[in-house]
């Protein structure tokens, strides 16, 4: 079987995706992934998928220039038996009706983000929307393939780590910043988190985030490409963030975690297998500044005891 998996973005989501296309790869399936271009290089390395790189944003936008990259991805999208649309967008789930797969998994009414993308689906497959999306995923993809493993191959992530970064070994990983403010913990919470673990603090930031990183007042960490920042984080005693891209990066490669969630669902978008490590005000006030920085140090504490 040939198979389009689509995901596009955005980091943490293309993480907790590799566990479903590792288990369709699993059960003999030839998988293809269509991906946002910077992810492309880590789905064809940790997930063994052939990734077929887009930049819809940017091809929005300049059409016309964009015309010989667009077709380059019609003419790879072509040609498989089966779509499934792990994102439940109408940009992405048209990707399968685009590409001409005649049988096109998604999600069913209830967990579709977008409900128009049911039009571009024809198999939709019901989920149990308590457990967390990584196990959405999985659930999925045994509907396609009941062969597909529910515990899938380990990911190759050791194979996606940069060499050189050696220097920040053993340190405390804060990410103060996230893909949208609701989502970030109080950056004078983190400048105290930072002061109390002295120098074992080390503030890891990306595009746009170097003031905010700066006003924690701690060591930074350069500017780091996906690779570096995976190998950064595995090399980390402790990762401590919001819900973010990084912090599930983080979990992924093994590395424990704090995770602080105000306005997502820690049971739906936690960092996957670490659940018990994360401080929540999801089901009061959902307000990021709810949450202490006592409580964090506390887990701090209890995972890394002096």
């Amino acid at each position: 079987m040939r198979l389009l998996a689509l995901r596009l973005s955005a980091l943490g989501d293309v993480i907790h995706t590799i566990p479903a296309a590792i288990a369709l790869r699993d059960s003999g399936a030839e998988v293809s992934w269509v991906v946002e271009a910077p992810y492309a290089e880590m789905v064809e390395i940790v997930a063994g998928a052939r990734a077929i790189p887009v930049a819809m944003k940017r091809w929005g936008r300049h059409l016309i220039a964009s015309r010989a990259a667009i077709a380059t991805a019609h003419r790879a999208m072509r040609g498989h038996d089966v779509s499934v649309d792990f994102q439940g967008l109408v940009k992405s789930a048209a990707l399968g009706l685009v590409a001409g797969a005649p049988i096109r998994y998604g999600f069913d009414r209830e967990a579709v983000r977008e409900k128009p993308a049911l039009l571009f689906t024809n198999r939709h497959i019901i989920v149990d929307r308590s457990r967390h999306v990584v196990d959405w995923n999985l659930q999925l993809a045994a509907a396609i393939s009941p062969a597909s493993h529910q515990s899938p191959s380990t990911p190759h992530w050791e194979r996606f780590l940069a060499p050189g970064m050696e220097t920040f070994a053993n340190r405390i990983v804060l990410l103060p910043g996230a893909g949208h403010r609701s989502k970030q913990w109080p950056v004078e919470r983190f400048a105290e988190v930072a002061r109390r673990v002295g120098q074992r603090a080390l503030i890891v930031w990306g595009p746009g985030e170097e003031d905010l990183a700066r006003a924690v007042g701690a060591p930074m960490a350069p500017p780091t490409n996906l690779r570096e920042l995976a190998t950064t984080l595995r090399n980390a005693s402790l990762v401590i963030g919001g819900d973010t891209g990084p912090l599930h990066l983080a979990a992924a490669l093994g590395t424990r975690v704090v995770g602080l969630y105000g306005p997502t669902n820690p049971r739906r978008n936690g960092p996957y297998g670490q659940s018990q490590s994360c401080l929540s005000s999801y089901d009061e006030s959902r307000a990021m500044e709810a949450i202490p920085a006592d409580s964090v140090m506390r887990c701090v504490e209890k995972i890394l005891p002096t």
